[in-house]
């Protein structure tokens, strides 16, 4: 996509921000923005990570009861590594609800007491997502990690109005804890920055 369609694009999200009711679930049109159900999540997540809808389920309800239902998701898989300076990269598709899959890439550095590398399924849930486009900039956070063959963990990032809640379930030896941030991005980026 060219840079005119992503400033008419972000013009468009802009507006339809300003027309936004105060659930935070309205389109541009005044079309309430379609959102995933609870069950919906849980079992699209439980069976794509490869774990029981009742562990799922336990990380799924508190990011319920955080920020309600989200109007999106990734799912994906990712890599990182880390000897204090660390390293993320993965990719997935992001499915919303009346709109098209598109293929998405994340990438970026972290800083932190931080030691392992790790290989994840990811499960991302996408809040205040109305567009696709919008999903592409980065999104600082903070996670702590403790993987001793296999662990699931949750952790927020935001930016601007926009929340992802990434669940990851994954395998490999890693402890510490980091802040950094996650730029998504069209196409693989071999440069995290």
């Amino acid at each position: 996509m060219d840079r005119r369609t992503l400033i008419l694009s972000g013009m468009a999200a802009s507006l339809g921000a300003c027309a936004t009711s105060s659930s935070g679930y309205q389109e541009a049109g005044g079309q309430p923005s379609r959102t995933y159900s609870r069950e919906e999540i849980v079992n699209g997540a439980s069976d794509f990570l490869g774990v029981t809808a009742e562990a799922a389920g336990a990380a799924i309800e508190r990011i319920f009861r955080d920020n309600g239902q989200p109007t999106g998701y990734i799912a994906g898989e990712e890599a990182a590594g880390a000897v204090a300076v660390g390293l993320r990269y993965g990719r997935g598709l992001l499915y919303m609800k009346e709109r098209a899959t598109q293929e998405v890439f994340w990438q970026g550095p972290s800083v932190g007491w931080d030691w392992g590398g790790n290989a994840s399924r990811v499960f991302t849930l996408c809040y205040n997502l109305h567009y696709p486009d919008m999903i592409f900039r980065r999104y600082p956070g903070v996670e702590g990690s403790a993987y001793a063959i296999g662990g699931l963990g949750v952790n927020y990032q935001r930016a601007d109005e926009i929340t992802l809640a990434p669940i990851r379930a994954g395998v490999g030896l890693r402890l510490g804890a980091n802040v950094g941030y996650l730029a998504y991005s069209r196409k693989r980026n071999i440069l995290p920055f």
